[in-house]
């Protein structure tokens, strides 16, 4: 494979920005040095005046395969996540057939080989009945067990009180956990049926998937976690409520973590009016206030990852009523460059942005050779650049579905190139390559 080097690049990675080269052999890291001296065999990338980051790695996306191809596909959401600047996802289990078994988690693994441009992981669903799947599960196979203590998409509530203490005494691994609490959703919503009938309106939906909802179902998880020593991530953290629970301090010194995800960051109930339906998600974008709390805990520490909660429907599908559009968002290809965006509004450091989208979660997750941009490790890359803004247009997204929910919003920072594994997929506007990335690997 011939050599890549990537020249002048200003360098982000572990809290500090330094111009630098990188050279790339061998899908790998080779070198990280001032003047790499090249020769004639090399690719050489002249990245003067742009940033180089190591790529995110999204800790929860639902690329919808198997079972929902007129949803997403691994290999279009895939697609979509390395024109993001997204290298490695980890993928979750309400899928159809549901990933609910080690059987289950190996035939995904078959089926996305070959059929994903990124790197890729998987969670094992735990469901009312599957203790004894979970308490024997291969840990190398998975990225963490997910539990759904909220009903949301795909029928896999976990509400029984016995097994989900079982659970949180037993999983062998990770515990990543979708907080909200069924029965309080439940009355909300036939108080809504009661005032508005079955055409409920769209801003309904922060106060029907309430915060009470979500701070019940927070603090029962954290409860179960501290009775059994388990190791918890709370997914999605919504409310200014329960970032106050979470401790600032550094991710080693924790066993109780908490996900932030990009949407909560840019929209708040505000840009119902607006969006409607296409920004109804589990658990709901609430309060302007709650996203203020959701940047400050990024920055403090409260919150120790941001990821995407990828979930894609069909335009049609979200053109639906209150009740009947389903609650998801496509997420991937625009991410990162939101994010970048908010720290061209100071919202953010550069810094903080790498610590929370790739050290955190190859930390958290015991990510093999990930996350970092170091000698000897995987070449997962993204060069950016800052000062480069676009319009955001579902004509230019390539998801499955076909659409945005930031159609038409200009970013001030922009994704040039994603490297991953070593080998260019994304260039200046173009998907390259064979979809060939690689199962993650946990431990050491």
């Amino acid at each position: 494979m011939t050599r890549i080097v990537i020249k002048n690049a200003k360098i982000v990675n572990e809290s500090l920005i330094s111009e630098m080269d990188v050279s790339i052999k061998n899908n790998r890291i080779e070198k990280i040095e001032k003047g790499i001296i090249t020769n004639n065999n090399d690719t050489i990338i002249d990245a003067q005046g742009k940033h180089l980051l190591p790529g995110m790695i999204d800790d929860q996306v639902h690329f919808r395969e198997p079972g929902m191809p007129n949803k997403g596909r691994f290999i279009t959401e895939s697609a979509a996540a390395v024109a993001g600047g997204i290298t490695s996802v980890m993928d979750m289990p309400n899928t159809s057939p549901l990933t609910v078994s080690e059987q289950a988690i190996k035939d995904k693994h078959q089926l996305i080989a070959g059929n994903s441009h990124c790197n890729y992981g998987f969670y094992l669903g735990a469901t009312n009945d599957n203790i004894e799947e979970i308490k024997a599960i291969d840990t190398s196979l998975i990225c963490g067990i997910k539990v759904f203590m909220g009903a949301s998409t795909g029928n896999m509530l976990v509400d029984n009180k016995e097994t989900l203490d079982q659970i949180f005494k037993h999983a062998p691994t990770l515990i990543a956990t979708h907080c909200e609490d069924t029965p309080i959703i439940t009355a909300n919503e036939a108080a809504a049926k009661q005032q508005y009938g079955e055409d409920v309106p769209i801003n309904q939906h922060g106060k029907i998937r309430s915060r009470e909802a979500c701070i019940a179902s927070t603090q029962l998880a954290m409860s179960l976690a501290k009775k059994h020593n388990s190791k918890l991530h709370v997914l999605h953290i919504s409310t200014a409520e329960e970032v106050e629970l979470f401790k600032q301090s550094p991710l080693e010194q924790k066993r109780i973590t908490a996900e932030a995800c990009v949407h909560f960051t840019w929209f708040s109930e505000q840009d119902y009016e607006q969006l409607g339906t296409l920004i109804k998600c589990n658990p709901a974008v609430k309060q302007y206030s709650d996203k203020l709390a959701i940047i400050k805990g990024i920055n403090y520490g409260n919150l120790d990852i941001i990821a995407t909660d990828h979930a894609p429907h069909t335009w049609d599908e979200k053109q639906n009523k209150y009740f009947t559009a389903p609650s998801g968002l496509p997420l991937v290809q625009t991410a990162l460059a939101s994010l970048l965006s908010l720290v061209n509004k100071g919202k953010f450091s550069l810094e903080k942005i790498v610590q929370k989208t790739a050290h955190n979660v190859a930390d958290l997750f015991d990510v093999v050779d990930r996350g970092y941009i170091r000698e000897g490790y995987y070449a997962d890359l993204t060069l950016v650049n800052m000062n480069k803004s676009q319009t955001i247009s579902n004509d230019d997204m390539l998801y499955q579905c076909g659409w945005t929910p930031y159609d038409g919003m200009d970013f001030s920072a922009s994704i040039e190139k994603t490297w991953v594994n070593g080998e260019l997929k994304w260039s200046d506007g173009q998907l390259i390559g064979k979809a060939n990335g690689k199962s993650i690997k946990y431990g050491l």
